[in-house]
């Protein structure tokens, strides 16, 4: 394969020691930072930013945009890469939600939001309802804007990714986040056919809106399955994929097994247009809303790079 024979040429780094230089960030500062901070609060909202511990919150709220988490900020899953908090929520749904977040995307200013979600198995419908009501509330608030939605499994429900496409996102994207064989350590709870399968039929579902997936790497996997899943998501018509380094938030999380380089991910990018991927965002830094805006845009102007 074409990416395995590229990736061995340039070499495979043993188990790191430390971050490289390409891998270090500035810590979150400036006033957008901090008032965009006070808003979220004075909201009673969450971000994926600051509950994943995302390594470009700096950047991105400094250009006032952020990734909100709807259904509160405990997950049902326990996944081994996952800074998020884990629990049992108990079955709470905060209905005046959707409201606050189209509310605060309002006083940003926002035209492209990005919205996601812990899992919420407590939930018969996975949180759909929610996802459909917030989607519905932005498309109101900000008619000029756009709206991503990265979902979870709904435990493979169609009734569920129904719902959330009824509403009628611009994008929806589901993370695969890593190759099959790591699914037992990675993602507890999930699986990997049920992930690519959501994909399948969100196009089957509603072809004019497209797909979206991201992966990472770092945490132990081979190059030929990094290769399988891009071939796989190439084969599910997914159009636009994410890839980005696994960096650990804590001690608690899985290690990281190596550090992949940045020519590693530019091979990485032009396997997946290799393949039909029509936009490859790949990047030490990428992490799936990571210029979000920008991905999207490049699939309306035709303008993705080979």
């Amino acid at each position: 394969m074409v990416v395995v024979k590229e990736l061995v040429q340039i070499g495979a780094a043993s188990r790191p020691a430390r971050r490289p230089e390409w891998l270090k960030v500035r810590l979150p500062a400036g006033d957008n930072y901090f008032e965009l901070k006070r808003l979220l609060r004075g909201q009673a909202l969450h971000t994926v930013c600051e509950s994943a511990r995302c390594p470009n919150i700096g950047e991105c709220w400094a250009h006032r945009t952020a990734t909100f988490m709807i259904l509160g900020e405990v997950c049902t899953r326990r996944c081994g890469f996952c800074a998020v908090p884990k629990g049992r929520p108990g079955g709470v749904v905060d209905w005046a939600e959707p409201e606050r977040v189209a509310e605060a995307a309002v006083r940003l200013g926002l035209r492209y939001a990005v919205v996601t979600s812990v899992d919420r198995d407590d939930l018969k419908d996975g949180g759909a309802a929610i996802f459909a009501l917030t989607i519905e509330a932005l498309r109101r608030r900000i008619p000029d804007g756009k709206v991503e939605v990265l979902i979870p499994d709904f435990r493979g429900s169609d009734e569920a990714l129904e719902i959330v496409l009824r509403a009628h996102p611009h994008i929806l994207n589901h993370n695969i986040e890593t190759v099959p064989r790591l699914y037992p350590v990675a993602r507890h709870s999930s699986h990997y056919e049920r992930s690519l399968r959501l994909l399948r039929r969100s196009g089957e579902i509603a072809p004019a809106i497209p797909t979206k997936s991201g992966l990472m790497v770092g945490l132990g996997e081979t190059l030929e399955e990094v290769g399988a899943v891009l071939r796989d998501l190439a084969a599910a018509a997914v159009a636009i994929v994410t890839i980005g380094q696994y960096l650990r938030p804590s001690r608690e999380q899985l290690p990281v097994a190596r550090f992949y380089t940045p020519e590693e991910f530019d091979t990485l990018r032009r396997e997946g247009r290799r393949l039909g991927i029509r936009h490859v965002e790949s990047g030490p830094l990428v992490r799936s809303s990571y210029h979000a805006h920008e991905q999207t845009a490049s699939l309306q102007n035709g303008s993705t790079h080979p």
